[in-house]
């Protein structure tokens, strides 16, 4: 066998490989004589098949695909015999030559793969970058804390409308009467709402159904009807509010407490307050915390100057991608794509670099507050601990949901070590300017 490698322009080199009959022949017999075993050719018994026949018949495809795979392998052994690091995967040269699998016995491949380039990044106090932490202000705690309520409050008669109160309604278009017919304001638009403010109880109009909820299931339900049976429902209806009620938060006493917080960690209104701007706080370092990821990425991208083989990097893709995208479309997406190509290419380098693991325990803990992230969202802020433990589980158990765990996690590892080599300095900004800085990255 032959292997022979030449380097082209722009980080690229092509392997040519020769494999001769003594290369490829054990395993082009062995090859064959599965096939005549398994082999259902009429007279003839199941493994009695001539060797002649079976050559005949699947003899030029076997020797193609095995000389393929043997040239396939040693480019392979040969670059970790060199110890030639390459980027994405070895793929088929364009330069390929015709082969006589009828006739020939030596057959050259030739293959091609990106260099991968060379990473010199001195990192001191020198490389400077600011870490921006959003402040929590009077309205995001409001807000947040009106939210965490909303999930144990309860409706209340109201005496008139005046935001997002729950209506009961009266409705009649003469073919139809509906008694007790809810209409939500709370899921409408600030627009939407405008007919409604101010009204009392009693209060009568005439409206378009079809106006009032575009949603064909929110029309069924408030006409209490099946979907299927709107059509042909004149849509022009007398309403009358009949009850207006408004929600209303829970009294912050022990019922609460031991109802929310069951753990019984929470018991005032000063630790639920903490409590809520704690919860802020997390949310509000994790949006910090990727937003300096991002402006790290960045930094690191343009100090490194790796030279990329580009061409290369697009042929690549086309092929592993079969077809599914046109070259067109990858050259029209390839910047973003390069972007985060040459982030993982260097967080790579850090992972070696720094010897940086990601243990089991640490994917569980962050399967874990993923489930209470879930949790939360279904108002359950404080699910018990084997209830999490079972999610996190079967987070974990998804291959591809425990794929994306770990990257993060190295990622988040890498971020860290990197932040301990630089500068860093701290800032306090509004929620404003954070989103600023953010669009602009």
């Amino acid at each position: 066998m032959k292997i022979v490698r030449e380097q082209r322009e722009e980080n690229v080199s092509l392997v040519r490989v020769t494999v001769e009959e003594t290369d490829y022949r054990e395993a082009v017999e062995k090859e064959l004589r599965e096939y005549r075993r398994k082999a259902n050719i009429p007279g003839f018994r199941p493994g009695m098949v001539p060797m002649g026949i079976v050559k005949k018949m699947y003899g030029k495809g076997v020797l193609a695909e095995q000389s393929y795979r043997t040239a396939s392998n040693a480019v392979f052994e040969y670059l970790q015999k060199e110890n030639i690091d390459y980027l994405g995967d070895i793929i088929p040269s364009d330069e390929q030559g015709t082969f006589d699998f009828e006739n020939g016995t030596e057959f050259e491949f030739v293959f091609e793969f990106g260099e991968a380039p060379v990473i010199n990044l001195d990192l001191s106090a020198k490389d400077k970058l600011t870490y921006s932490r959003i402040k929590i202000d009077k309205k995001m705690h409001g807000d947040y804390r009106s939210n965490f309520l909303r999930g144990y409050g309860r409706l209340v008669d109201a005496s008139k409308v005046t935001s997002d109160e729950a209506l009961s309604v009266t409705l009649d278009n003469g073919e139809m009467n509906i008694t007790d017919a809810y209409v939500g304001l709370i899921s409408m638009s600030e627009e939407e709402r405008k007919p409604f403010i101010g009204k009392k109880v009693g209060y009568k109009t005439t409206v378009n159904v079809n106006e009032l909820y575009k949603n064909p299931s929110q029309r069924a339900a408030i006409l209490q009807v099946k979907e299927n049976e709107l059509e042909g429902i004149n849509p022009e209806f007398s309403l009358e509010i009949t009850k207006i009620r408004k929600f209303a938060e829970p009294e912050l006493n022990e019922e609460f407490f031991k109802m929310a917080f069951p753990t019984g960690n929470i018991t005032s209104e000063a630790d639920f307050d903490q409590f809520i701007d704690e919860r802020i706080g997390q949310e509000l370092s994790r949006e910090s915390d990727y937003l300096f990821t991002l402006q790290l990425r960045d930094y690191l991208i343009e100090k490194a100057g790796l030279k990329m083989p580009d061409a290369f990097l697009k042929r690549w893709l086309y092929t592993i991608n079969e077809g599914k995208f046109s070259m067109e479309e990858i050259e029209k997406d390839f910047d973003q794509f390069l972007k985060m190509f040459t982030w993982n290419y260097l967080q790579k380098h850090f992972i070696k670099l720094f010897d940086l693991t990601v243990s089991k325990e640490e994917a569980t803990a962050e399967a874990k507050a993923l489930a209470a992230a879930q949790f939360a969202q279904y108002g359950m802020p404080a699910a018990p601990d084997n209830m999490l433990e079972d999610y996190a589980g079967k987070i974990l158990a998804d291959k591809n949901q425990a794929q994306k765990i770990y990257e993060k996690l190295f990622e988040v590892k890498v971020v860290e070590a990197v932040k301990a080599k630089i500068k860093v300095t701290e800032k306090a900004i509004s929620a404003e300017d954070f989103a600023k800085k953010a669009q602009e990255i």
